[in-house]
């Protein structure tokens, strides 16, 4: 009888402090863990989007080169901005003149950047063809992107090198 009164009675102090103990421990062991996870979320979609405007990029070098697109007497054959590869230009190989070479749906955000106020083209650093690479600055045309952000990536990279 006497067992079964003190089962009914629950927990006892000690054991509720220990067990709080435990719980601490263990999410004071996992919050570095989850801002891990994240930080590897957030370079993984910068590579993916560094990735997917660069190839955008290169499609619209390799369709200049081969007389898809207009060549003006000052074109470097790079696009004017980034926003030429949503909205597409004409290509001069087609018969009516009509049909469009659109190189992205739309340009990714730079991951990193958290201001969700800004177009997300203006979350990338442009560097043109004519700027050296060790000092990217923008320009009459957009050669590559880089992340604005100052952080370091888990690679020990400055993400703005990326």
């Amino acid at each position: 009888m006497n067992e079964r009164i003190r089962a009914e009675r629950g927990f006892t102090l000690v054991e509720m402090v220990i067990t709080v103990a435990i719980v601490g421990v263990l999410a004071s062991a996992a919050m570095p863990l989850a801002t891990l996870v994240s930080q590897r979320s957030k370079e993984q979609e910068l590579r993916h989007s560094l990735l997917q405007v660069r190839e955008a990029i290169d499609r619209y070098r390799k369709d200049f080169d081969s007389g898809k697109i207009t060549k003006g007497t000052t074109d470097s054959g790079y696009p004017k901005s980034l926003k030429v590869l949503t909205e597409g230009v004409v290509d001069q190989t087609s018969a009516d003149k009509k049909k469009r070479l659109v190189y992205l749906r739309r340009v990714p955000r730079d991951p990193l950047h958290d201001d969700p106020s800004v177009k997300p083209e203006e979350t990338w650093g442009l560097r043109s063809y004519d700027s050296p690479p060790d000092e990217p600055r923008s320009g009459n045309d957009v050669f590559d992107i880089y992340s604005l952000d100052k952080g370091v990536g888990l690679n020990g990279i400055p993400y703005s090198k990326w």
